[in-house]
């Protein structure tokens, strides 16, 4: 699994500096202009010309990540080569994952796409294609894999391109219904296309912090010994499920919308969407932090604690998922407040936060990893991601007259107030239950877990209500009519 993870972050890493990260946050203000200024027919022109350059530019890193896929490997998890046979299994399931690049840089112009057509549901839909494939690929691949000379994580690297292909074909039929048509054109002389490609060229650094952040863990990671790796990764992926359902969805409905209001030199109309978005952050990221905080153990415990995933696994995943959690809303404000620079036409200010947040990354990290081991990698990501956060606010501050800072701050305030509250209840309930219902049965620990978190959640809202918190009404108001639209 460590091997697994190290060969699925290079292309992951490439991804998101280049295609998932600055090519949408460059595309989709750009498009929406055309869209709003020029039309259907013009933006569909921008559409095929940006889907045929990416395929050219990120085709050929592919070849050329394939032809030195042993010194990049090497150069990423070296330590690796200490254990027998998983340097070469690293490089040998990378070499199966690289063309993920090419797919996912196509689904992510075709996402920027839907996203400015205000459609939002298939796009937030087409990242579950890699699920669906690893799931599918795990119970029917992998007990094939020795018959073809492979080991049974091959069938896991295979289902990630699969994956990928169901990523744009899940996203195809409602850009054709649109009125979108493919075309196999280029022309490098187009200025929208020009105009997104200066956009990316400082962004790319600008908007791929966290990943970049990341690959300095890997590699300090990967000195921690076997497991540091895998544990790191599944307590960043939970992490990250409060930025995908909050952070990335809102920052995904608040760019083309600041897009829009930019184009028509809005600005207090861009200031109160950012903050808009920000609030509802607060309000949910918040109380996300909290709860992984002090459910971490049982969470994992419930997810992953079975097989060869030890007790001992358990606790060192929860670990890092808490030093993690500490940093959720930098990464989210990070989300937010970043594309709306694009939206601006600034890109380049966002690579002075990034810049100064990986620099405190990497120096944290180095000192943390010798204090407190792989968990300290953890840590020292969350401090750059606040410190990121925090920059890209200061920064935007300026550039729009204020930020609702007071309104922010207050949601903050009343937010944390009302999370310490839930915790106490969620740990009371945890405990009470683990004494009253002992056994380790994954029912009892559903069960368990199900009531802590339900108990943390009607606290959270009527500790919110009394202080008045506005954003958890709209959020509530948000779910009900969205089960409406399920029911009918």
């Amino acid at each position: 699994m460590d091997a697994f993870n190290v060969a699925f972050r290079i292309p992951n890493l490439v991804r998101d500096l280049f295609a998932e990260g600055a090519m949408s946050a460059a595309f989709v203000p750009t498009f929406t202009r055309y869209l709003t200024l020029s039309g259907k027919d013009e933006a569909w022109r921008l559409g095929n010309n940006v889907i045929n350059a990416l395929m050219l530019v990120t085709g050929t890193l592919v070849v050329l990540a394939l032809i030195f896929v042993q010194p990049i490997v090497a150069a990423y998890a070296g330590n690796f080569a200490a254990v027998p046979g998983k340097l070469e299994l690293t490089v040998h399931l990378t070499r199966i994952m690289l063309p993920l690049l090419l797919l996912v840089a196509i689904a992510v112009a075709l996402m920027g796409m839907l996203n400015s057509l205000h459609h939002y549901f298939v796009p937030a839909l087409s990242p579950a294609m890699f699920n669906v494939a690893s799931i599918v690929c795990a119970f029917a691949l992998v007990p094939l894999m020795p018959r073809f000379g492979q080991p049974g994580i091959s069938a896991i690297a295979i289902a990630a391109i699969l994956g990928g292909i169901g990523q744009i074909v899940l996203q195809w039929p409602p850009l054709v219904r649109e009125g979108f048509r493919y075309r196999p054109v280029l022309d490098v002389g187009d200025p929208g296309l020009r105009q997104i490609l200066a956009l990316m060229g400082p962004g790319t650094l600008g908007l791929a912090a966290t990943q970049v952040n990341l690959f300095v863990n890997t590699q300090l990671a990967a000195s921690q010994g076997t497991g540091a790796v895998s544990w790191l990764n599944y307590a960043f992926r939970l992490m990250y499920v409060p930025i995908g359902l909050f952070g990335v969805s809102i920052a995904t409905a608040v760019l083309p919308a600041a897009a829009r209001h930019a184009a028509r030199q809005e600005t207090t109309d861009v200031r109160r969407t950012l903050s808009h978005g920000l609030s509802l952050m607060l309000t949910l990221n918040v109380p996300a932090s909290f709860g992984l905080i002090v459910l971490a153990a049982p969470i994992i415990r419930l997810l992953l604690e079975r097989g060869h995933f030890l007790p001992s696994d358990t606790a060192a995943t929860a670990a890092a998922l808490q030093f993690y959690a500490i940093g959720l809303v930098g990464y989210s404000t990070t989300r937010i407040a970043s594309p709306v620079f694009y939206a601006l036409g600034h890109s380049r200010v966002p690579v002075l936060a990034s810049l100064l947040s990986i620099t405190v990354n990497v120096v944290a990290s180095v000192l943390l990893v010798r204090a407190i081991g792989f968990r300290g990698l953890a840590l020292g990501t969350s401090i750059a991601a606040l410190v990121n956060g925090a920059m890209l606010l200061t920064l935007l501050r300026s550039r729009l007259g204020g930020v609702d800072g007071r309104m922010l701050l207050a949601t903050f305030a009343k937010m944390i107030v009302a999370s310490l509250v839930m915790s106490g209840v969620a740990i009371g309930v945890e405990r009470g239950l683990a004494g009253f219902a002992a056994g380790s049965s994954f029912t009892l620990q559903a069960v368990r877990l199900l009531l802590a978190i339900v108990a943390a959640l009607v606290t959270l809202a009527a500790v919110a209500k009394l202080l008045r918190v506005n954003e958890l009404d709209e959020v509530a108001e948000l779910v009900r009519e969205r089960v409406r639209k399920l029911l009918d």
